[in-house]
């Protein structure tokens, strides 16, 4: 990942997927973090810092398209840049 490309600004509401009216492919060029409550997160797969919600797969609990199961959080949101 290049330094010298510039970061764009990070969402409020941001979603890794890709047929979400949330997700904004410039933010993933970059490795991006999630502090949810004062602990970092790996297994984010949307969040909203205004709101102060994330969601996460619900176990290996598939829908039936085949989408994991998301659960919502709801707690302090912090996103940032690796």
């Amino acid at each position: 990942m290049s330094s010298q490309t510039p970061r764009p600004e990070l969402p409020d509401h941001l979603s890794i997927d890709p047929r979400s009216p949330h997700h904004v492919a410039a933010v993933f060029e970059h490795e991006i973090g999630i502090r949810f409550n004062g602990a970092e997160r790996s297994d984010v797969e949307e969040y909203c810092i205004s709101e102060g919600w994330i969601r996460v797969p619900a176990g290996k609990a598939l829908d039936r398209k085949g989408n994991p199961l998301l659960l919502k959080l709801k707690g302090k949101v912090e996103a940032f840049y690796r």
